[in-house]
């Protein structure tokens, strides 16, 4: 698998996002004079692409999956596309305040601490349905205590309801293109990808 090792605040400058939406408070003081070039067409649907498989931590070719998977379904297909990325098991659990990033949401998926429907999942990119019960391992203790030492409070959206307590949470149904806290033209996306 590939890694992107260029760094967070820089890639978050030059994608035009706040550090807020990949989950750090830390913001960057150097050089803040913007130089303003005019972007052509391409450039603006390149970038808008690049910002959201960054803020969702997926690859090129596995996005370009997801747009497949978006246009075979009913519906917008930017907003299936934004839908389908929602739903991943990495996000659900980032959502859920289960983990500070996605990048640690992805992780704790990946070490098997996570459960989906009372089985053990650990593929990142399980996508999940409405209804699924998402919770954290009953066997891994260390866990809870790394979520409860991080003392997330987080704003949990709508399409989520989760029990903090007991370490769990259900999916009510899928994320709507109004759930979504980050500015996104997805049909900047759609038009790179009808080329």
């Amino acid at each position: 698998m590939g890694k992107n090792n260029q760094p967070l605040l820089k890639r978050c400058k030059a994608l035009g996002i706040s550090p807020a939406v990949m989950g750090y408070t830390k913001e960057s003081k150097r050089n803040q004079k913007e130089v303003r070039r005019k972007k052509s067409e391409y450039g603006l649907q390149l970038k808008e692409k690049q910002k959201v498989r960054f803020i969702y931590g997926v690859m090129e070719r596995q996005f370009e999956r997801y747009y497949e998977m978006a246009t075979k379904k009913e519906g917008i297909t930017g907003e299936v596309l934004l839908q389908l990325l929602e739903s991943r098991l990495d996000n659900v659990v980032y959502r859920m305040g289960f983990a500070k990033t996605r990048a640690q949401a992805r992780q704790m998926v990946n070490h098997g601490h996570i459960n989906v429907n009372g089985k053990r999942v650990d593929i990142p990119s399980y996508l999940v349905k409405a209804g699924d019960v998402v919770a954290v391992n009953e066997n891994h203790k260390g866990i809870k205590q790394l979520i409860v030492a991080n003392n997330l409070t987080v704003a949990v959206p709508a399409w989520l309801d989760v029990d903090k307590d007991n370490f769990c949470g259900k999916v009510v149904n899928l994320a709507s293109r109004s759930d979504i806290d980050f500015e996104v033209k997805e049909s900047l996306i759609v038009e790179y990808y009808s080329k």
